[in-house]
């Protein structure tokens, strides 16, 4: 039983090789055996503990449901950002160290009435603010491909699973590279959703205009399977939007000559290294040789993406963040003798430094008097921002249907080589920040090791809103030719 799919175990517990509890406990001793070296999972749960049916009902020949037959069984991870009813959720801070989730968030909902078995709860960087997850309270992840280098982050804990092959799929969220970039340092498949196509509900925010729950997977025909359970409008999300939901698997196959690929020149500049130059442009020459039309283009606000996005977010983690009091939920301090000094002393005792930076700046973005000077003109820039891709794929005009490019400048860095500098540690998500802004869908996959690393690279596909079809198929057939 190693290295398996959805599809795989799918199989398998349909034929009866093997039954659902089998494959969890299969996967259960696997992270007993190797978590601590790794340090992916926060917690981890029993076998049908969270099922919304009875175990009982798997194993040996069985008819599954329509609407659940390709998750029925599964063993997946979840990331610690999101509730899941009765287990603690700590998004990786120890202000919530013990706080038990009184709901289910959407997507578990969904997952459960999917048949999904929970294998437990992944690392991450504190409140999801990070690019390599290190700034967990409770330690950092390590990339499977090198226990020295960082996963990335801040959904590294997710990505480190599926490629340690610690869980058959796993769920991440992903604010302005979080999915991607942790799935192009780990060497798997991770898809940002469009902004409003899945359910925020019950995910612990951040900045709430950004974040996007989404799946890693060890293929890219898993991610559709996934994105086919987790999608789709919530009474409980007012951003999620009333667009169909379409069986992302159907069209995989369909042949994509003819698209049109755009190439931004902003992706290719200063700043990418010579590695992943060299295995992103041998999958665009991939992409050519399957028929698709390749475009120079020009994104010419995106060198302002990144100091949009670090003005944006701190701010709406500034006010997402207010609710950590002391008095309602989480870490409160003991000793504190005035109201205020509750306050004050949970919040420094339960923060840790990268919340606190991220706060402050954020704080003072919005204060009297520089609102405008900051808040305002980010948001400015940020349309400016969506409209170069709007204009991008404008067909009409002579636009392209997809945007390539490298996902990270990087391979995997070690661990603490910019936990020092966090603006080289910003940079990290400086190709992945513009579709978080722009609310656009984008995949990244694996297309090799660099030359000098050894450490994998990933390829970065952007689609236009709600088009996940479409990045999907150009992924599965760019996948299939690079194998």
């Amino acid at each position: 039983m190693e290295n398996h799919t959805i599809k795989s175990v799918q199989e398998g517990i349909k034929k009866g090789d093997f039954s659902a509890e089998e494959i969890f406990a299969h996967y259960a001793t696997k992270i007993g055996l190797e978590n601590k070296k790794l340090n992916a999972y926060l917690s981890v749960f029993g076998f049908g503990q969270l099922s919304a049916r009875s175990g009982s009902a798997f194993g040996g020949e069985i008819e599954l449901p329509k609407v659940a037959e390709s998750l029925w069984g599964v063993p997946c991870a979840i990331k610690d950002n999101m509730l899941v009813n009765g287990t603690i959720a700590t998004a990786g801070s120890k202000i919530l160290e013990n706080y038990v989730s009184a709901y289910d968030a959407t997507v578990i909902a969904k997952l459960r009435k999917s048949g999904v078995q929970f294998l437990g709860k992944t690392n991450l960087d504190e409140f999801a603010m990070g690019s390599s997850t290190e700034n967990s309270a409770f330690g950092p992840t390590k990339n499977p491909h090198d226990l020295e280098r960082v996963p990335g982050g801040s959904s590294g804990g997710s990505a480190a699973a599926v490629a340690a092959d610690l869980c058959v799929f796993a769920l991440g969220s992903d604010t302005g590279g979080s999915i991607r970039q942790p799935a192009s340092l780990c060497g798997v498949v991770g898809l940002k959703p469009t902004y409003g196509r899945v359910s925020r509900h019950g995910l612990i925010a951040l900045a709430s205009s950004l974040d996007q729950i989404g799946p890693f997977t060890k293929n890219v025909y898993d991610a559709a399977l996934v994105m086919n359970a987790i999608s789709g409008q919530d009474k409980f999300d007012s951003t999620t939007m009333p667009v169909p939901v379409p069986d992302f698997t159907k069209d995989l196959n369909k042949p994509i000559k003819g698209l049109r690929i755009g190439i931004p020149k902003e992706y290719f500049g200063q700043g990418l290294s010579s590695e992943v130059r060299q295995r992103v442009e041998e999958g665009i020459s991939k992409l050519e040789k399957l028929g698709c039309h390749l475009v120079e283009i020009s994104l010419p606000h995106s060198e302002y993406a990144l100091a949009t996005y670090y003005i944006i977010l701190p701010c709406e983690a500034s006010s997402n963040l207010a609710r950590l009091d002391g008095i309602r939920y989480g870490h409160s301090a003991k000793h504190a003798k005035t109201l205020s000094d509750v306050y004050l002393e949970s919040r420094a005792e339960g923060f840790g430094p990268e919340p606190k930076r991220r706060i402050m700046l954020g704080t003072f973005a919005l204060s009297s008097g520089y609102y405008d000077a900051y808040y305002l003109k980010a948001q400015k820039v940020r349309a400016l921002i969506k409209k170069d891709f709007d204009n991008a794929f404008n067909l009409s005009a002579g636009g392209v249907d997809l945007i390539v490019g490298p996902t990270a400048p990087t391979t995997a860095f070690k661990i603490g080589e910019k936990s020092s500098d966090p603006l080289a540690m910003y940079l990290s998500d400086i190709y992945t920040v513009p579709a978080n802004l722009a609310g656009l869908p984008s995949i990244s996959i694996p297309c090799g090791n660099g030359a000098e690393s050894n450490l994998p690279v990933g390829f970065q596909i952007i689609g236009n809103s709600f088009d996940e079809a479409t990045i999907l198929r150009a992924a599965h057939q760019l996948e299939s030719s690079l194998i």
